[in-house]
């Protein structure tokens, strides 16, 4: 059978003479945080020799390529018993490259090159190459909660919108941010979305009657916001006008009165029924207005890109405020990020001021001094650390201006120059106030008499009687002098 023992040699010595294959894969690998060690696998499966192993780095948008690692296997070789050149042999390597300790410069693109002899040719050499894309994710640095256009004065009258901003500042990608209020999460309504959209129509009657209701409540309290009304004195000031036979008229007026528009008005109609309202503040006081629903808040976020290739981000959560119902109550801004294991926050209670605690040095204060008076801190409640937001201190001398001529002086501290005795006794009023409400605490200077000012009166008083004293024995002594240049 010389045919096929003929055909059979011409398939074997074809098979030698197949060309080799080489195929090269990395192993993918997960978001890499900062500072953790990574080792990039490079797999590859052939049948030839191999010849080198290089892995690159990829730079200048793949303009450029960094050499990290290179193996040569013709100095390093691994030698085989097997001489049967005949016979395929698959074999499996992997090349592993340790990063330690990545940073943020570490961020990019990775190859791995592998070249091999072709079986047919030992001077002919594959190459094949594989690559993959490091991605270094780095969690926030920093959270913080503040007030929005803080500090900001109390309003009584009408209602004031009130913003919340979280400050998520040094984290790559930008993390996700939301709000808690007491601990549940608020449900928001993102700034665009004011007006029922086609998206929002899609998610069915129930959320639309929901928003709705949501934004009826905030439109009610905007009405309701503009006048002081207690429910008290609302049925109080019904019954006097159902008694004396008149309508009632409850008008959107503030504390002086109505509007021009309104003094128009023909005679005919009755005259509205209004209350006096002082003008004296109450100490720590609230408005009357309540609003009639759940407040809706609205949501707003922004994102900038700083130098060092992080995110700052701002979330904003706005809606209008109720002292009543927001005083002591806590929020939280809380932060998701893949480079965290655990949500990352900040929290605040809002606190209106309350008792503020006054210090004045010297603590005898004489005339001539320098009399400072600060505010230390304030009377705190059970689940407040501090008063937030930031309150604004107005200081007023009662009865009369401040010792500069001015009627009000804005800070933290006031300071009085060189006090005189007409001070004395005179009542300090300091008005603390932030958008939660407002307070007043008053504290009495007493100015004693100061022993040094007068021995420097009396010593002046004594220096000017010898330097007159001396300058009459001076002027009898040129008349003396005179007279006797005279007679000779």
């Amino acid at each position: 059978m010389p045919g096929p023992l003929a055909l059979c040699c011409l398939l074997l010595s074809a098979l030698s003479l197949t060309a080799s294959y080489l195929t090269v894969s990395i192993e993918p690998l997960p978001h890499v945080v900062i500072g953790d060690t990574v080792t990039l696998k490079c797999n590859f499966q052939t049948d030839g020799n191999l010849r080198e192993i290089v892995w690159f780095r990829v730079t200048e948008g793949g303009s450029a390529k960094q050499k990290i690692f290179t193996y040569d296997a013709m100095y390093n070789t691994s030698y085989s018993h097997m001489e049967d050149n005949r016979r395929r042999e698959d074999l499996v390597y992997q090349s592993t490259v340790r990063l330690p300790e990545v940073q943020m410069e570490d961020d990019g693109l990775y190859e791995c090159h592998v070249g091999i002899y072709d079986r047919s040719s030992r001077d002919k050499v594959i190459l094949a190459s594989g690559s993959i894309t490091i991605t270094v994710i780095v969690p926030p640095k920093s959270i913080s909660v503040v007030a929005a256009n803080s500090p900001a004065p109390f309003s009584r009258y009408e209602a004031q919108n009130f913003t919340l901003v979280c400050i998520v500042a040094g984290a790559k990608p930008a993390p996700m941010v939301y709000f808690k209020r007491d601990g549940e999460l608020i449900d928001v309504v993102p700034t665009t979305q004011f007006s029922p959209s086609v998206g929002d129509r899609s998610k069915g009657p129930s959320q639309e009657k929901k928003r709705g209701r949501s934004q009826a409540g905030l439109w009610s309290s905007q009405v309701l916001t503009s006048r002081d009304l207690d429910d008290t004195k609302l049925q109080k000031s019904l019954s006097l006008l159902e008694q004396e036979g008149k309508l009632a008229r409850l008008g959107q007026d503030g504390p002086d009165g109505p509007e021009d528009g309104r003094e128009q008005e023909s005679e005919s109609e009755p005259e509205p029924t209004t209350e006096v309202i002082p003008e004296t503040v109450v100490s720590r006081e609230f408005p009357r207005w309540v609003q009639t629903s759940d407040p809706l808040y609205h949501f707003q976020h922004r994102q900038q890109a700083s130098g060092d290739g992080t995110m700052e981000v701002r979330a904003m959560l706005t809606w209008s405020l109720n002292p009543q119902l927001d005083n002591e109550a806590l929020f939280s801004c809380e932060v998701n990020h893949p480079a965290l294991s655990m949500p990352m926050q900040s929290e605040v209670t809002l606190a209106a001021p309350r008792g503020p605690k006054l210090s004045m040095t010297p603590s005898r204060a004489k005339v001539g001094d320098t009399v400072r008076i600060t505010i230390q801190g304030f009377q705190l409640g059970p689940s407040a650390s501090e008063v937030f937001p930031e309150p604004m201190f107005t200081w007023t001398r009662v009865g009369g201006p401040l010792l500069d001529g001015r009627e009000e002086h804005d800070g933290r501290e006031l300071v009085l120059e060189r006090v005189p005795a007409e001070l004395n006794g005179s009542m300090f009023r300091c008005t603390a106030q932030n958008p939660l409400g407002s307070t007043d605490t008053h504290t009495r200077l007493i100015v004693f008499d100061n022993p040094s000012l007068k021995k420097g009166k009396k010593r002046l008083i004594a220096i000017d009687a010898a330097i007159s004293q001396r300058s009459l024995t001076f002027t009898s002594m040129l008349l003396l002098l005179s007279f006797t240049c005279e007679l000779t």
